[in-house]
């Protein structure tokens, strides 16, 4: 059994409030670990910690602390089948998919230490002779960073990796739900021999560490993935307390598929992008529009296809579609599953055939309802699919912009210039031609348009923007 620490200034510290224990999704009647959650003052211990250790961790060259995040990767990369099997245990992803999301965590880490022997600045001619003027990127200070369940590896360290090299100290506050993987990670990055406060970890409830990271701690900037509510709620608290933000939430992810799409290919990626990881991705596909003409002979694609998506328990090496992360999580889809029985057309509807106990749902495929129903605007964070058809590719646009969220959409076209419409007409942060909407590489831009972002970006060069801050310098040598 697996315990949760907190790791603030450098020590474990034992927390001593509500014990919860976790049981593996794929089998609930064996239990994972045990998190006791933190009340309010540990989280602003951590704050103080961070606070102390800033400007030392700021002074060091980008090259040094770069140094550090090779450290942490090559510890991660070193305990990777460990890691990835305690994940999965923990929330359920597939093991296969928890592995290669490991693995994007050493990938980050290396990628970002590269940025700090990389150019973080520009010389700016001057209007006056004799002066030099130049900008560079400095640190912001302390950055809190807020973390859900569905990526317990990756999320964090896009968020970790970049708010370090930039010379930030860190607070993280993990989902509940990915609290034992959050407490081995840093047990892991701990041996990489970071300066005391550097690097702090707080177990808890959102309600209370989220909150009082966001209220009452030190800090200099929060960076959150979640859903809207709560990062609505974070975005009006940090501008209150001049607090830089940064909130990544839902979306609504469409593919359109037009008469030409070459279906064969194309439905393994329909497939892949709204059933992997049992459709708990924000970049998940959530919806599929299609052309009229070709409905009735995609639905029949479809529904071979789906014939060999099966649930499995996570740590099978062949599983393709494992159960949801939570009890809360299996009751939230399933009011919409019940939904889409009660008022939409199923098309096709996989079957659970396992004998262990777990929070599986299978897979479902439904039609026969307007663009303004909660199953086409709402974001279910599930195995459910809604198809969509429409006249031709017009209408296909508006229907993938008629929504509040704008993270990610992909077209299925052999058609160049309904492919480069595409591109320049979705309102989406991420854009795709013949590919699955969930997942983007971890050197692009990561981030969406509408209620999906506060219009920053994660990861790629991009991230740097929000952890760094600008100043410019100038200096007349005449004198």
């Amino acid at each position: 059994m697996v315990e949760s620490r907190n790791w603030i200034g450098g020590e474990w510290i034992e927390p001593v409030g509500e014990k919860v224990v976790i049981k593996d999704p794929s089998n609930t009647e064996m239990e994972v670990g045990t998190i006791t959650l933190s009340d309010g003052s540990h989280v602003l211990q951590a704050g103080e910690a961070a606070r102390r250790a800033s400007r030392g961790w700021a002074k060091l060259t980008g090259s040094a602390r770069g140094e550090f995040l090779y450290k942490m990767a090559d510890l991660l990369q070193s305990h990777l089948e460990e890691v990835a099997q305690l994940a999965s245990q923990e929330m359920g992803k597939p093991i296969s998919e928890m592995k290669m999301e490991v693995m994007r965590g050493v990938h980050l880490l290396r990628y970002y230490a590269a940025e700090g022997v990389r150019t973080h600045g520009q010389l700016i001619p001057s209007t006056q002779t004799e002066v030099v003027q130049y900008s560079k990127r400095v640190p912001l200070g302390v950055v809190g960073i807020i973390t859900p369940w569905n990526f317990p590896v990756a999320i964090p360290i896009w968020k970790i990796a970049p708010a370090l090299i930039c010379g930030n100290t860190v607070v993280w506050k993990p989902a509940e739900y990915a609290s034992l993987t959050a407490v081995r990670l840093t047990e892991i990055f701990a041996k990489a021999g970071l300066p005391e406060g550097v690097f702090n970890l707080v177990i808890g409830k959102g309600s209370v560490i989220g909150n009082q990271m966001i209220e009452k701690m030190d800090v200099d900037a929060i960076s959150f993935t979640g859903s809207s509510m709560i990062g609505s709620h974070i975005a009006a608290t940090c501008a209150k307390r001049h607090i830089k933000y940064q909130t990544e939430m839902g979306g609504k992810n469409a593919a359109i598929v037009l008469d030409d799409a070459d279906i064969e290919k194309t439905i393994p990626m329909i497939l892949s992008g709204a059933f992997r990881s049992a459709g708990q991705k924000c970049t998940a596909t959530s919806r599929v529009i299609v052309e009229k003409g070709i409905m009735n002979s995609f639905i029949d694609a479809l529904r071979q296809g789906l014939s060999n998506v099966k649930l499995s328990h996570a740590l099978d090496p062949h599983a393709y579609l494992g159960p949801v992360a939570s009890k809360e999580q299996y009751q939230t889809v399933n009011t919409y599953v019940e939904l889409a029985r009660r008022e939409a057309e199923v098309v096709v509807e996989g079957a659970n055939t396992l004998q262990k106990p777990g929070y599986y749902i299978p897979p479902l495929i439904v039609k026969g309802v307007g663009n303004d129903h909660k199953l086409v605007q709402e974001e279910i964070f599930g195995p459910v699919v809604t198809l969509l058809p429409a006249h031709d590719f017009e209408e296909a646009i508006q229907l993938c912009n008629q929504t509040v969220y704008g993270l990610s959409a992909s077209i299925f076209t052999k058609d160049v210039n309904h492919a480069f419409r595409f591109l320049e007409e979705a309102e989406v942060g991420m854009v795709r031609v013949n590919q699955e909407t969930a997942g983007v590489e971890y050197q692009s831009p990561f981030g969406g348009m509408k209620l999906s972002s506060s219009h920053t970006r994660e990861q790629g060069v991009a991230a740097l923007d929000f952890y760094t801050q600008w100043k410019t310098c100038a200096i007349s040598y005449s004198v």
